[in-house]
């Protein structure tokens, strides 16, 4: 009897093994323990999550297996799989999960971070890229860039009346500088600084920000478990539908505005808005470049063009509060290079390599999408030998990655000197601030001048400390961009060598 159940058992593990190889035996990556039925593994899920999910790949390994919810994950968190993920299945990865975010602030999924791989989403890469955010373009809005830093080292000037050292909430300032950049490019308006009246519409706007930072942020568990959203107890849905309306009868206002205005006004490229751009597609076809679709993209550049650069100018001078040294070397550096005699200009980007070194050291330990925007499997793939079903949605660790000793020497500290000279990184795949792969952002032009550009002008022109002998918080806060859980708050005024020539202004 024995013996006999002994050769049943042996022919079935045999039959197994059979049957696996002659399917090739898909084997999933390793997953945590314990997924437990309707939630899986999110019972594991602590904020931040980058964090969280670096910890796990610790005790587990680089590529990982999750199921979150009704949803399976994959979680990267080594240079060579998120290499593996956008060269070889870069196409099979180019799609976006169907998110309720994508349905109700992407235009049901039509808008260019949510639409799926294919020719509407190849066209709408060629408007931004083509279009909005060419070289060509982005430096015609190069005035408008110079205008809002001078305008912001003119408030902080102001405010140090005696030349004293004065407070300053930095988060809002910068904040309020990208807001100011990007919709004098978009639609010709300005809504923070002096010489802006308190308007109904500036409150409107301030209010559809404040409420899309807030939602886009938040993890919304009806996208794991869609039960909840079926029964009810999803608000998170209702909010999103809420904030829709709001955003389109704003911007389709901005469209109108500007539709308006006579062609002969705005002949000139030059004094084109991004509006005034995708109008005149419309006019050559209006069927395809509709106002949702004007409004969609008029979103996407407003969203993904202001929180990012304000949060990596906010951390990038946390860093160097925090390392006065680093800070001394930059001021020195464009003194050097710029003097003190005039206010920097973008044409000075180009002589300052460790300013772009601090830049790119806060994109490495800070980065404001510490987690990719996630992507989803459009077909079954193989990464690091595992084999990954159709359906997946990718989760690329950026945070775990740039801050991994095994790539990065030191990662802890704050080293921009990394950046400089024959021994500089070269791996795109260890540093990720903006993607990679089809879907990478096409705004790095445009923010890759605005950065430098303020962050220069305010060592420039002022000196820096902290408000007391401690250090200033680096601990992280909630949300998609991963601000800073403490908005940071120094003590700036003018340097001597300038304040006369500032004044002058």
């Amino acid at each position: 009897m024995e013996a006999s159940l002994f050769y049943f058992v042996g022919f079935f593990v045999f039959l197994y093994f059979l049957t696996g190889k002659l399917l090739g035996y898909k084997r999933l990556p390793p997953s945590p323990a314990l997924s437990l039925p309707i939630i899986g593994h999110l019972h594991l899920i602590r904020k931040p999550l980058h964090r969280t999910l670096a910890k796990l790949s610790k005790q587990h390994g680089p590529i990982l297996f999750f199921q979150f919810g009704s949803r399976p994950v994959l979680v990267v968190s080594s240079p060579l799989a998120a290499e593996e993920c956008f060269t070889k299945n870069d196409v099979v990865f180019a799609n976006r999960p169907r998110l309720l975010a994508g349905k109700h602030l992407g235009y049901d999924y039509t808008t260019l971070p949510w639409a799926p791989y294919g020719d509407h989403l190849r066209n709408l890469r060629r408007v931004a890229t083509v279009e909005l955010l060419s070289s060509n373009r982005v430096q015609k809005y190069l005035g408008i860039q110079m205008d809002e830093v001078r305008s912001l080292v003119l408030r902080l000037c102001r405010r140090s009346k005696g030349g004293e050292f004065r407070v300053v909430e930095m988060k809002s300032i910068l904040f309020e500088l990208t807001l100011n950049v990007m919709m004098r490019m978009i639609a010709g308006k300005r809504y923070y600084g002096e010489g802006v009246e308190e308007l109904e519409e500036k409150r409107k706007f301030q209010e559809i920000v404040t409420e899309t930072f807030e939602l886009s942020g938040a993890t919304n568990i009806g996208d794991f478990v869609p039960l909840l959203t079926w029964i009810g107890l999803n608000k998170i849905d209702k909010k999103l539908e809420k904030l829709r309306r709001k955003r389109d009868e704003f911007m389709q206002n901005l469209i109108d505005e500007r539709r308006k205005l006579t062609s002969d006004s705005y002949s000139e490229q030059s004094g084109k808005t991004m509006v005034d751009v995708l109008l005149s597609l419309q006019e050559k076809d209006p069927d395809y470049y509709t106002d949702d679709i004007i409004r969609g993209m008029m979103q996407v550049l407003l969203s993904a063009g202001t929180d990012t650069s304000a949060g990596t100018l906010e951390w990038a001078l946390s860093l160097l509060l925090n390392n006065p040294q680093t800070l001394s070397k930059a001021r020195e550096e464009i003194d050097k290079e710029i003097g003190q005699n005039r206010l920097m200009e973008e044409s000075d980007i180009g002589k300052l390599p460790y300013l772009h070194g601090i830049i790119k050291e806060t994109f490495r330990m800070c980065p404001v999408a510490p987690l990719l925007a996630p992507h989803e499997s459009s077909e079954e793939c193989t990464v690091g030998g595992f084999s990954i079903p159709r359906g997946t949605m990718l989760l690329v660790n950026t945070w775990a990655i740039q801050n991994d000793p095994g790539c990065w020497e030191q990662p802890t500290e704050f080293k921009p000197e990394r950046f400089l000279g024959p021994e500089t990184v070269r791996n795109g795949f260890t540093l990720l601030p903006f993607g990679t792969g089809r879907r990478r952002c096409p705004g790095e032009s445009l923010a890759m001048g605005l950065i430098p550009l303020t962050l220069g002008s305010l060592i420039q022109c002022f000196e820096w400390k902290r408000t007391g002998e401690e250090m200033v918080d680096m601990s992280e806060g909630n949300g998609l961009s991963m601000p800073k859980a403490q908005p940071l708050v120094a003590k700036c005024r003018p340097r001597p060598d300038m304040i006369n020539f500032l004044l002058q202004f």
